[in-house]
């Protein structure tokens, strides 16, 4: 296991800025740089700036909701690796949850979530990348 001395990368696209800041605050304590996009279309230009190591996407957005910005993520070569952690709160139509096992999404926090299991569920995805990447 190489060290890596670079912060991992975090984009968190969410519509409430509070929520940005609540995992901005949880995640940079645990020594990850979180990278907020307020929406879906600013999180899409920033998840391409930025190639991040994991992605945190709400699905319930104005206008260029969580789905679609999963879709575009998928289908562009460049950002198609980036492993994405939906965040969806509980009360969501199941059909989306079911999308998302049939999506292959990396794994899905339902909202509310503890600060335990926001960290436990990063890391767990993270640590499946890696042991991919070195398996490769």
């Amino acid at each position: 296991m190489m060290a890596n001395a670079q912060p991992r990368k975090v984009v968190c696209v969410e519509d409430e800025p509070e929520m940005i800041d609540l995992i901005r605050l949880i995640l940079s304590r645990r020594g990850f740089e979180v990278i907020g996009a307020e929406g879906g279309q600013q999180g899409l230009n920033t998840i391409r700036a930025e190639l991040p190591d994991l992605v945190l996407l709400d699905l319930m957005m104005p206008e260029v909701d969580g789905w679609q910005v999963y879709q575009q993520l998928k289908a562009d070569p460049a950002t198609a690796d980036i492993p994405v952690i939906v965040v969806t709160a509980k009360a969501q139509n199941i059909d989306k949850v079911l999308g998302l096992h049939i999506a292959k999404v990396d794994d899905y926090i339902p909202k509310p979530f503890s600060l335990q299991e926001l960290v436990d569920r990063v890391d767990a995805v993270l640590k499946r990348r890696d042991q991919a990447r070195s398996a490769a």
